[in-house]
């Protein structure tokens, strides 16, 4: 089934794959405890770009992702009422364990933003909106931090969300 938040753009990226055109998988990893948000770039120098106009943090301004590998796994296809995905972020430096650590001890939640990039077009993600989760069960080691991030309980959510008024609806009201 397609993704209607997909951009024409990055379908088109993911259909041909052509060889001057990248995909460029970003994160921003946002809680209360942080000065600013950490943002990274997957396998890539640092990279500038501008964030889409209704982002919570920055939005509309060129922001700075730093080059760090990481990973996502998709969740798998099963019953599970709320679906997560694995972020491993490998070579973590002082900074994003420090964060983590401080944002660990802290009853607030840690939120990650995933957003793809065209190579070709850094001035908007290619995803409106960009998918935003939950962060939970940090486990950290020198070497890397992996964390679940659970998205949005969709199992929960009103269906259809609007909300059918008849001051909304007149045509419901004789």
């Amino acid at each position: 089934m397609p993704d209607p938040a997909l951009s024409q753009a990055l379908k088109e990226a993911y259909a041909a794959a052509p060889a001057d055109t990248v995909i460029l998988h970003t994160l921003e990893i946002w809680h209360p405890a942080f000065a600013t948000p950490i943002r990274v770039v997957r396998d890539m120098v640092d990279l500038q770009a501008r964030l889409e106009p209704t982002a919570p943090r920055d939005g509309g301004q060129m922001v700075t992702f730093t080059a760090l590998a990481f990973d996502l796994d998709l969740p798998p296809v099963d019953t599970a009422p709320v679906p997560e995905i694995t972020i491993t972020l490998d070579n973590v430096g002082r900074e994003i364990s420090d964060a983590l650590d401080e944002a660990a001890i802290s009853q607030d939640k840690i939120e990650v933003t995933y957003r793809p990039y065209l190579s070709t077009d850094l001035d908007g993600p290619q995803m409106d909106p960009p998918v935003t989760m939950t962060l939970s069960d940090v486990e950290a080691d020198p070497l890397r931090v992996i964390g679940h991030a659970a998205m949005l309980d969709f199992g929960n959510k009103a269906f259809p969300s609007i909300t059918y008024t008849a001051s909304r609806f007149p045509g419901l009201v004789e």
